[in-house]
């Protein structure tokens, strides 16, 4: 058998064209986001091997925020040091941002528009089958069955109850979920071994070698040294006290600017189990609390970030952009700047912990590479998780149903027609595996064929 020939060396440059393109085409969540990049790098590239990128995949699952864009990051900081990591990061983020950011002008401005109005009407069902699919999709790789996991149903149980009708702030849910997983593990339930992840393909019985393959030395600039760790923990909290200070300095710790820094701070650190899980906090936040938006435009951004190419927590940028726009933060003059300027200030605070924990912690994974697994209390909080995204379904669905204009069937305010519709998206993703943008798209055009003809 002949030899296989080594993957050649990847310029800085080779590398920031790849994650330029990858933040222009990462649709379809995290799972395709992950399929993408290992189809890309591990199987076509060969810049890095089967198990050297499920070992960063695993790191990242673990940690709170964007796992897809961790993964980028970690995979850009490998290969190309701390540049590298932040090119790749943050070329996964700014492409979404700026859509976002002139997608959230078309809302504000034109939203009120009848045929922009009916378009929106027929995304709203969409979005609530989307997040259906996602409690069925967390669900049924977390749950199993209720005689197997009866303490993990019961966990995702309560924090449904809790979220839904209890209003218990979320951080006390993903607290509650983590010391039950510690404390299960501790009498000895199976059920709370480590497993799961995104998955990966299987590996082939000869595969070619890879740039960073499972046999590379790793690199000077990735083995862990505490003055490095220490060096990036300082310039981390420096990246977010200088701008953090600037703000308190500018509008006061009282300030909607302020406010929303130290708010998506938090959302960031509480990201476990994907954007989903978060999308409760924030909308308790933003909604209830803060009233930077109201709950049908918080559907309408989710599906904004839906149908964008990055990761979904980037609605971030639409909440920020409605607060900046409401709360008028450069004066009325300056709607849109001030608006942008807040989805960029939300999008800084949200996602440069993500930055900090990849290139902080990268040197620790890679020294127990072959090791690392997930532990019993991220069990637990996935399947919290769970129960979160339920009551996340419910919210959505209550503000379908319900008919804002005269009376509908029956004389009860309810939307039946927007009831079908999320019925036929929900059918559309569970059964028949359409994909998301299609599914918007579809329920998009019904809902300007229904506001057309004047049923809506």
């Amino acid at each position: 058998m002949s030899a296989v020939p080594a993957a050649p060396s990847v310029s800085f440059f080779d590398a920031f064209k790849f994650w330029l393109r990858l933040g222009f085409i990462s649709f379809g969540g995290p799972a395709g986001q992950i399929a993408i990049m290992h189809r890309e790098l591990v199987d076509e590239k060969r810049w890095i091997s089967e198990g050297r990128f499920l070992h960063a995949l695993n790191y990242c699952m673990l940690l709170p925020g964007p796992e897809a864009q961790q993964l980028a990051t970690y995979i850009g900081w490998l290969m190309h040091r701390t540049l590298g990591g932040v090119a790749a990061g943050l070329l996964f983020v700014l492409p979404s941002l700026f859509i976002l950011i002139g997608l959230s002008w078309v809302y504000v401005a034109f939203g009120n528009v009848p045929w922009v109005a009916g378009l929106l009407y027929g995304i709203k069902p969409a979005v609530a089958a989307i997040v259906l699919q996602a409690v069925h999709r967390v669900g049924s790789k977390t749950l199993k069955k209720p005689t197997q996991a009866t303490v993990l149903w019961a966990i995702a149980g309560m924090s449904f109850i809790a979220i839904a009708f209890l209003n218990v702030p979320f951080p006390w849910v993903v607290a509650a979920a983590a010391l039950t997983g510690w404390l299960c593990q501790r009498v000895g339930l199976k059920q709370f071994a480590g497993g799961g992840g995104h998955g990966a393909a299987k590996t082939t019985a000869v595969q070619a070698s890879a740039l960073i393959d499972d046999t590379t030395p790793t690199p000077e600039h990735a083995r862990y040294k505490p003055i490095r760790l220490a060096r990036v923990a300082l310039m981390g909290a420096a990246l977010w006290l200088l701008p953090m200070g600037a703000l308190v300095a500018w509008q006061g710790w009282e300030g909607a600017v302020t406010q929303m820094a130290w708010f998506f701070t938090k959302a960031a650190l509480l990201t476990f189990g994907g954007a989903y899980a978060v999308l409760p906090y924030v909308y308790q936040g933003g909604v209830e609390h803060f009233a930077w938006l109201t709950g049908p435009q918080m559907m309408d951004g989710l599906a904004l970030g839906e149908a964008t190419p990055g990761p979904l927590i980037m609605v971030v940028a639409f909440v920020g952009f409605l607060g900046g726009w409401g709360k008028q933060v450069l004066g009325p003059d300056a709607l849109f700047m001030g608006a942008a300027l807040t989805a960029t200030v939300v999008t800084w605070f949200t996602f440069l912990p993500s930055f900090i924990f990849i290139l902080a912690g990268g040197p620790l994974v890679e020294s127990t590479h072959g090791k690392l697994q997930f532990t019993a209390p991220l069990t637990a909080i996935t399947a919290a998780v769970v129960g979160v995204i339920a009551s996340l379904a419910l919210f959505f669905i209550v503000h379908v149903a319900y008919l804002t204009r005269a009376s509908g069937l029956f004389g009860l305010k309810i939307d039946v027609l927007a009831l079908a519709l999320a019925a036929l998206a929900a059918l559309a993703l569970l059964r028949y595996k359409v994909g998301v943008v299609k599914v918007i798209a579809a329920c998009a055009l019904a809902g300007f064929a229904l506001k057309l003809v004047g049923c809506c």
